[in-house]
């Protein structure tokens, strides 16, 4: 290898490996491993990202923004409600909803409510978008003929496909590059030839008496050799059960519930409106097997939510007015929060006092970055007690964090459907606050129909998050990516 990068001075392990006539590349590895142990090479490491289409299908199809938009021009005069689009035929429901997004990201048009219909109105700089391709469907058009890096794309245009579901696979890309330090060129320089050497003295040497003939390898005790790690806990694991104790220690009952849930338990009974935007497909994943649950058993209950959502039943409120439907929350879905279990909790044993939490994960169709998985760990919890209030809630978020080795928190003023007031919590990460989940006291429209007159104190706070500060990790992904490296350097909290 000495000889090769003599003549090289710097160059790639496979420029190494056909300079210096090598079988395999791991052979050029580990010489300059054993080089750079002796201070002879340096070993430079760069890593970029690749992208490739996850389906090669979507480069032959229209974006759903510009499907939609083109039927809107094209079908509607520019403007038209939902229902409009739909009868058209021309696109999907599920296209429907994520043009909705995209439009109003793009600046296509503007999205507005008419007599409970929305209405989606396409501008001037949506109609000339029409007229040519735009600079991300040009990238999924190289894409679709093969792999192409982040340096030869714009990053922002890559990074607005990273955000559209089952777009793109993302892969690490390692260039490394084998570079002759000053003591390593003065050695390289020196009249030297390359003979065989014998690093372990085998039975077959000693039989055959070759042992006689052959250069034996001294034994260096400082040379390289790989670092030598046992099994541990992922990360994961770890922080749950630093949470976990954290509120054991704080008095709180742990309980747990079920990944599938009716559209009721999850939605209806935390007082969230049918027609709410988080329960559209494209925020929410709804079941095929099975596509109802009943709730004849709650048939009582299930009433009263009715009537909580139509007028308000006994609670002082109006209630959302409008046409409550059995039909909608018996849909299946796969729970969007794990504020479910807190709920089914206090419909099940409503006496007080009650600190309860619940670790688990939780579902959302939402596209992947960098801060945001469609799967992921919700951290939830109530204290509901004669004289808890608003302080309490503040108090018992911060004293959490503060366990969780982390003070540097902002609470702000959040707004959810089932809590007044809320609030949402920040962390200070990278130079720039991050939410991390949201709180609140549950609202009278929650409670009493559950049998509750006191306040109950409520969060939901997201878990991974708080992994990428404690790890200093840039990328949520790289938490579920199963870097053995990362993995085996990773700090035990």
């Amino acid at each position: 290898m000495l000889k090769a990068l003599d003549v090289l001075r710097s160059a790639s392990p496979e420029a190494i490996q056909e300079k210096g006539g090598f079988d395999k590349l791991v052979e050029v590895m580990n010489a300059a491993s054993w080089l750079q142990a002796k201070g002879l090479v340096t070993i430079h490491e760069s890593i970029t990202k690749a992208y490739t289409l996850k389906r090669k299908e979507v480069a032959s199809r229209q974006l759903a923004e510009r499907a939609a938009a083109q039927v809107l021009v094209t079908d509607l005069g520019g403007s038209g409600s939902l229902a409009d689009l739909k009868a058209t035929g021309k696109v999907s429901n599920e296209d429907i909803q994520i043009a909705l997004g995209w439009i109003k990201r793009k600046g296509w048009g503007d999205i507005s409510k008419q007599d409970n219909n929305t209405v989606i109105t396409i501008n001037d700089k949506g109609r000339q978008a029409l007229g040519s391709r735009g600079e991300d469907e040009l990238l999924i058009e190289r894409l679709a003929q093969g792999e192409v890096h982040e340096k030869d794309a714009k990053k922002e245009v890559l990074e607005s496909l990273r955000q559209r579901k089952d777009f793109l696979n993302e892969k690490h890309v390692v260039a490394r590059t084998v570079e002759l330090t000053e003591k390593g060129k003065e050695v390289a320089a020196l009249p030297f030839e390359v003979r065989e050497e014998v690093a372990q003295l085998t039975p077959e040497l000693i039989q055959s008496g070759r042992w006689k003939d052959v250069e034996l390898r001294r034994y260096d005790v400082k040379a390289f050799a790989p670092t030598s790690t046992g099994g541990k806990k992922h990360p994961m694991t770890i922080l749950i059960e630093k949470v976990r104790d954290a509120f054991l220690t704080m008095g709180f009952t742990e309980i747990r519930g079920q990944y599938v849930e009716s559209a009721f338990w999850n939605m209806d009974a935390l007082f969230t409106a049918q027609d709410h935007p988080a329960r559209e497909l494209h925020d929410t994943f709804y079941l095929d097997n099975p596509s109802r649950i009943d709730l004849s058993e709650d048939k009582e209950f299930v009433d009263v939510v009715r009537q909580v959502h139509e007028n308000g039943w006994k609670t002082g409120s109006l209630g959302w007015r409008y046409d409550w439907s059995l039909e909608e929350a018996q849909k299946a879905l796969l729970r969007t929060h794990t504020t479910v279990n807190t709920v089914r909790h206090i419909h099940k044993d409503p006496g007080l006092p009650f600190k309860v939490f619940s670790i688990g994960r939780i579902f959302r169709n939402e596209a992947m970055d960098s801060t945001h998985l469609p799967e992921f760990t919700q951290i939830e919890g109530i204290v509901c007690e004669e004289g808890a209030d608003f302080d309490m809630l503040c108090g018992l978020l911060k004293e959490f964090y503060r366990r969780m080795g982390s003070e540097d928190i902002r609470i702000r003023p959040g707004y959810f459907p089932y809590t007044e007031p809320s609030l949402e919590v920040d962390i200070l990460w990278k130079g720039q606050w991050m939410e991390l989940g949201g709180a609140g006291i549950f609202r009278p429209e929650v409670t009493e129909p559950l049998g509750v007159k006191e306040p109950v104190l409520a969060w939901g706070l997201g878990l991974e998050r708080l992994g990428m500060l404690l790890w200093g990790l840039d990328d949520i992904r790289d938490i579920y990516v199963s870097d053995v490296d990362w993995l085996k350097k990773a700090p035990q909290l």
